[in-house]
């Protein structure tokens, strides 16, 4: 039998000859492995993190940037119509003055009457002047038999002197005396025809046909003719067949306005009837406060429809410049400098300097300073500079 030693001995080697359990050997590694996955999970962490800074500075920046809606110009027209204000004017007019001093007899046309050339429209009562006319009339009587008488002696005195009977001298006063009479005797026949003529004015007539707008005398009323002050008219006399009207053209539409373009005119009070008229002529110089051309339409008015100093519109065919572009109001800037535009130029914007011309209230035609394909920003706000970065609105934002 072995001893006690002995079995003590050999059963410990057998128990160190044994294999150490499975999770004693893999514990190690799954340390390892729970390091790692740790490891990943603080890195993916921190990546995370510096992308949600990184996105939120991007994100940032972005929003910093202008967002602008944007628009292009539109051209404009090759010819619009061009509505002009006017006052409608008769083609003839004129005051109708007295020529002589006296008293209104009678007259026989009042306002609104439809008279014809030579018309009579009046007489005047004129005593003074027959008074003075029966007196020349007098005098030329005497000048004449002064001037018979005289021619006459004259006569004689020529045929006594062909016999020496009479001096030269004598005869040369004859013949003098003769001629100075004659000259009194054509005097007084001058006066006589002045004081006729003056005296056929107590007849008023029409000196065209027209219709008479005033009538500024009554029965008894004295006449002055202007000798002794300022005469004043008896009546207003207005060819109304054909009428004008004088409107003033932009300088911008000038050169499209010249003799025999057609234009319409519309009364106000008559919507949707047009009046056909024609330029005729213009003053061929700009009036330098308003920059306009005084153009004369001229229509016919037969039926005697359109009246004199109504208010009418005339339409006119212009041509428009052909660099010409339609852009809205809202679109520019005004400031100190001048009328600008906000260009987008890549990512940036450009003030561009325009010139206007005209004004058709939510919109205006620039002349000069941009392109059809610029985008211009629409409603920028006042603070906007000159290379400002911006960023444009999604195009459903544009619309």
């Amino acid at each position: 039998m072995k001893s006690d030693m002995e079995i003590t001995d050999s059963g410990a080697h057998n128990e160190a000859a044994l294999p150490r359990p499975f999770y004693r050997r893999a514990l190690p590694l799954l340390l390892l492995a729970a390091a790692v996955c740790l490891a990943v999970l603080i890195v993916r962490g921190i990546q995370s993190r510096v992308h949600a800074e990184s996105s939120l500075a991007r994100a940032t920046e972005e929003n910093a940037i202008l967002m602008v809606r944007t628009g292009h110009p539109k051209l404009g027209a090759p010819s619009e119509e061009l509505v002009l204000p006017g006052n409608m004017e008769a083609f003839t007019d004129a005051p109708i003055y007295a020529r002589t001093n006296g008293y209104v007899r009678r007259w026989f046309v009042d306002i609104g009457a439809h008279v014809k050339a030579r018309q009579l429209l009046a007489e005047i009562e004129t005593p003074e002047v027959d008074q003075q006319l029966g007196q020349a009339r007098a005098q030329f009587a005497t000048a004449q038999a002064d001037y018979k008488l005289a021619k006459s002696t004259a006569e004689r005195w020529q045929n006594l002197r062909k016999t020496d009977s009479v001096s030269q001298q004598e005869t040369d006063e004859k013949v003098g005396d003769m001629e100075s009479k004659s000259a009194t005797m054509e005097a007084s026949r001058a006066n006589v025809r002045r004081l006729e003529e003056t005296q056929s004015f107590q007849k008023i007539y029409a000196p065209f046909s027209g219709v008479i707008t005033a009538r500024n005398v009554d029965i008894g009323d004295l006449i002055n003719a202007g000798s002794n002050g300022t005469g004043s008219d008896l009546f207003r006399l207005e060819a109304i067949r054909q009428m004008r009207v004088y409107i003033q053209v932009p300088q911008l539409n000038s050169r499209s306005a010249v003799p025999g373009m057609p234009a319409e005119l519309a009364i106000p009070e008559m919507p949707g009837k047009r009046f056909a008229g024609h330029v005729v002529r213009t003053s061929d110089a700009m009036d330098p406060a308003s920059r306009t051309l005084r153009v004369e339409v001229d229509v016919d008015n037969p039926d005697e429809v359109l009246m004199p100093s109504e208010y009418v519109e005339v339409h006119l065919k212009v041509s428009t410049p052909t660099n010409s572009l339609i852009v809205p109001v809202n679109a520019l800037l005004f400031r100190s400098e001048g009328i600008s535009a906000a260009v987008v130029r890549a990512d940036h914007v450009v003030l561009q300097p325009i010139i206007i011309g005209r004004d058709f209230g939510d919109e205006l035609e620039v002349t000069s300073g941009l392109a059809p394909d610029d985008q211009i920003v629409i409603n920028p706000p006042d603070s906007i500079a000159a290379g400002q970065k911006v960023r444009l609105a999604p195009a459903g934002a544009q619309q």
